[in-house]
C-alpha cells in the first residue's frame, strides 16, 4: 500500500511540472505576439536594430546624409557655452575676396565663427570651404538662391533650397565634414523647413544682434549696431558675400578687439 501511494504522489508532481511548463510557454507565445503587435503599431521602436527613431517614432531617412541624427528644430538663439560670450555668424559667402579677409581677423583675434553658406558659392569655391572647416569653425546651409521669400514658396521649393544646398556644401567641405545649422534667407523660416533641417541633423540658426553691415551703412554705424543690440543676445550677425563687404571688414577690424576687452569669449550657437 505505501508503494501504491508512492507511486501516485510521483505521477502528481510529474503532471504538475508537465502543466507549469505548458503555461510558461504559452506565456511566452502570448508575449511574443504582444511584441509583435506593439512593433507593428509603431510603439516598439527604441533599440530597433538599424533604426534611429524619429520624433513620430518611425525610422530615419535610410538616404539621409552623414550628419543626419534628429535635432531641435526650434531656431537656436542662445550659445553652448555659458558665461559672457559671443556667437560670430557670417553669411552669404564664400566669397574669394572677402572670406579669406574674414578668417584672417578671426585668426588674429583668436575667434571662431559659424559660416553660413550659399550652396553654389560653396561648390564653386570648395577650397574656401575646406580652409573655413581646417581652421576650426562651423557650416550653416544658408539655401541655394537666398530667397528671402521661400517661406511663401511650396514645401517642394523649400526641399529643394534646403538640401541641395546641403549637398553642396558637404561636397565642398569633403572628408565628413558636418553642417550643423540651417539658416533661412532673411529669416523666412517655416515649420516644414525647420523639421526638414533638424531632420538632417542641422539646427535652425536666428540671431538676436544685426550689425546691418549688408546695408553699407558706413563703418561707425555697423560698429555702434552691435555694441547697442548686444544686450539682446549673443549671436551676431555679419555678411563676406552679397557684394563689397569693405565695410563689414573694417568694422570687424574694430569690432573683435573691442569684444575681447569687453571681457568677450566666442562660443558657438546652441545645437
Amino acid at each position: 500500500m505505501a508503494e501504491l501511494h508512492e507511486r501516485r504522489r510521483h505521477i502528481a508532481v510529474a503532471a504538475g511540472a508537465a502543466l507549469a511548463l505548458v503555461a510558461v510557454i504559452g506565456g511566452s507565445v502570448a508575449m511574443a505576439t504582444q511584441d509583435s503587435d506593439d512593433s507593428a503599431q509603431g510603439r516598439v521602436t527604441v533599440g530597433a536594430p538599424g533604426r534611429v527613431p524619429s520624433e513620430r517614432g518611425k525610422a530615419a531617412d535610410p538616404e539621409a546624409p552623414a550628419n543626419s541624427g534628429p535635432v531641435s528644430d526650434e531656431i537656436s538663439h542662445d550659445s553652448e557655452t555659458e558665461g559672457k560670450v559671443v556667437n560670430i555668424t557670417i553669411d552669404d559667402g564664400p566669397d574669394p575676396v572677402w572670406t579669406p579677409k574674414v578668417l584672417e581677423l578671426l585668426r588674429k583675434n583668436g575667434a571662431k565663427a559659424t559660416f553660413c553658406m550659399i550652396g553654389p558659392r560653396a561648390k564653386e569655391y570648395p577650397d574656401l570651404v575646406k580652409k573655413v572647416v581646417a581652421e576650426g569653425h562651423r557650416l550653416c546651409d544658408h539655401s541655394v538662391d537666398h530667397n528671402t521669400a521661400m517661406d511663401k514658396r511650396s514645401e517642394d521649393y523649400q526641399k529643394h533650397q534646403v538640401l541641395d544646398a546641403l549637398k553642396m556644401i558637404q561636397d565642398a567641405a569633403g572628408d565628413g565634414a558636418r553642417v550643423q545649422y540651417y539658416r533661412a534667407p532673411g529669416g523666412a523660416f517655416t515649420p516644414y523647413s525647420r523639421k526638414l533641417a533638424a531632420e538632417h541633423g542641422m539646427r535652425p540658426l536666428g540671431w538676436q544682434v544685426d550689425s546691418n553691415d549688408w546695408r553699407r551703412p558706413g563703418v561707425a554705424r555697423i560698429e555702434s549696431n552691435v555694441k547697442r543690440e548686444l544686450r539682446n543676445g549673443p549671436t551676431i550677425l555679419f555678411h563676406d558675400g552679397g557684394g563689397n563687404r569693405s565695410q563689414t571688414m573694417a568694422a570687424l577690424d574694430e569690432t573683435l578687439p573691442w569684444l575681447k576687452q569687453q571681457g568677450y569669449g566666442f562660443s558657438f550657437p546652441k545645437i
